[in-house]
């Protein structure tokens, strides 16, 4: 059977090379989308749900170029993950990042973003009122707290949190205030609390971008 439908006259003509036309164009709209899809997968960690770092860098410093106002950077680490996978299993260690991931994207809203910086690590970008900081941090550090559900049963963890404010820094370049965001983080390390960066933060020697003295800073000699 002939695929193409002609119609007798000139506007047959015009209907069989609209037609024509549009079989191309749908083939390429298909492939457009498919691109998206697919550039956007790569993007995304699969676990979590979280960008990965390039993509959460790119989008956390538009978003805090344009929201100067009220724009807030925090970096979220796992307690005793180690510690977690070793007792119960990496199935509960995926567990617990996933949820980590819901939570942080739950909290971040539509207009924030959320990124896995590598292994237990979280960085979120969003906007948040002067006023609300402090509350706003605490629900965090709440949601953090809370037992996940697991095949084997609810598993507690916990989660250090550092904030960086840019407004009260002064500063809005997003590696200063993850570094910033990194010392505050580390100070209240297991404490169950919220940290802060303050100014003399920001002028913490740094190692690829990490605080000096962190894991995975330092380097060793091969034998």
């Amino acid at each position: 059977m002939d695929p193409v439908t002609r119609v007798p006259g000139p506007l047959g003509q015009r209907a069989l090379l609209i037609t024509t036309l549009a079989v191309p164009l749908t083939g390429w709209t298909l492939h457009a989308l498919t691109l998206h899809r697919r550039l956007a997968a790569e993007r995304r960690d699969p676990l979590t749900g979280a960008q990965r770092r390039a993509a959460f860098e790119h989008r956390a410093q538009r978003l805090l170029a344009r929201h100067r106002q009220d724009a807030l950077l925090c970096l979220v680490d796992l307690d005793h993950f180690k510690g977690l996978n070793d007792t119960h299993g990496h199935a509960a260690g995926d567990a617990a990042l996933a949820a980590t991931g819901e939570r942080l994207a739950r909290w971040a809203g539509p207009h924030g973003v959320v990124g896995r910086l590598g292994g237990d690590e979280f960085a979120v970008a969003t906007r948040v009122g002067e006023d609300a900081i402090g509350q706003h941090l605490q629900a965090l550090v709440d949601a953090l707290h809370e037992p996940v559900p697991t095949e084997a049963g609810p598993v507690a963890v916990a989660a250090s949190v550092g904030a960086a404010v840019p407004d009260y820094l002064g500063i809005h370049a997003l590696p200063a205030l993850m570094r910033g965001a990194d010392v505050s983080m580390y100070r209240t390390k297991h404490s169950g609390h919220y940290g802060w960066a303050e100014i003399e933060d920001l002028q913490t020697p740094t190692v690829n971008g990490r605080r000096v003295g962190r894991p995975g800073t330092t380097l060793e000699r091969a034998a």
